[in-house]
C-alpha cells in the first residue's frame, strides 16, 4: 500500500509543479513575452550597423533602406544606455543615417538597436560591445616596478665581496693557529 500512495502522490507533485510553471504564459498580458516593437511591425527591415563590435567611447554608424526615399527616423540605443538618435538622408538613394556613442557604462555583450520610421517601418541591428583590455604598465609610482640602478648593485656587490673576505680571513686564521 505505501509504494502506491508514494507513487500517487510523486505524481500529483509533478503535475502540480508542472501547472505552476505554466499558468503564468497563460495569465500573461498579450505581447508580454515579445521582443520591443514586435507587434508594430513583425518583420523589421535590417539595420547596419558600423561597427558591429565596440569599445565604450566608439562613434557607431547606423543606416537601413526601411524609412524609404528622403525619410527620417528615430533610433533606440537605450539597450545600452546611449538614448535616442536620429537618422536622416544620407548620400545614397533611400538610405537614412544616424550615429551615436557607446557609452562608458555600457555593458559587454549582444545590444539590440532598434529605428522606428516615419513611414511606419522599423528596422533592428545588433551591436556587440567588448571593453577594452588593460595595456601598458601600470603608474603606481615608486615600487617594485622600478629596478636599482647601478649604483646600488655596485654597492651591494662591494658589501657581499667584502663580508665573503672577511669570512675568509677569519677561516684562515683559526685554521693556523693564530689566535692570540
Amino acid at each position: 500500500m505505501r509504494p502506491t500512495a508514494r507513487l500517487l502522490t510523486g505524481t500529483a507533485l509533478a503535475f502540480a509543479a508542472l501547472g505552476a510553471f505554466a499558468a503564468p504564459g497563460a495569465f500573461a498580458a498579450p505581447g508580454a513575452f515579445a521582443a520591443p516593437g514586435a507587434y508594430a511591425n513583425n518583420n523589421p527591415e535590417p539595420l547596419e550597423i558600423y561597427p558591429s563590435t565596440a569599445s565604450p567611447g566608439t562613434t557607431v554608424t547606423v543606416n537601413t533602406l526601411a524609412c524609404g526615399k528622403d525619410g527620417h527616423g528615430v533610433g533606440d540605443a537605450n539597450a545600452l544606455g546611449a538614448g535616442e538618435f536620429q537618422l536622416n538622408p544620407g548620400t545614397h538613394k533611400e538610405v537614412v543615417v544616424g550615429q551615436f556613442t557607446v557609452p562608458e557604462h555600457a555593458k559587454p555583450g549582444v545590444h539590440w538597436i532598434g529605428v522606428t520610421c516615419d513611414n511606419g517601418r522599423t528596422a533592428r541591428g545588433e551591436l556587440t560591445v567588448r571593453h577594452r583590455e588593460p595595456s601598458g604598465h601600470v603608474k603606481t609610482g615608486v615600487g617594485g616596478s622600478v629596478g636599482p640602478d647601478t649604483t646600488q648593485v655596485t654597492a651591494g656587490v662591494a658589501v657581499l665581496t667584502a663580508a665573503a673576505v672577511g669570512g675568509v680571513w677569519l677561516l684562515r686564521r683559526r685554521a693556523s693557529g693564530a689566535q692570540g
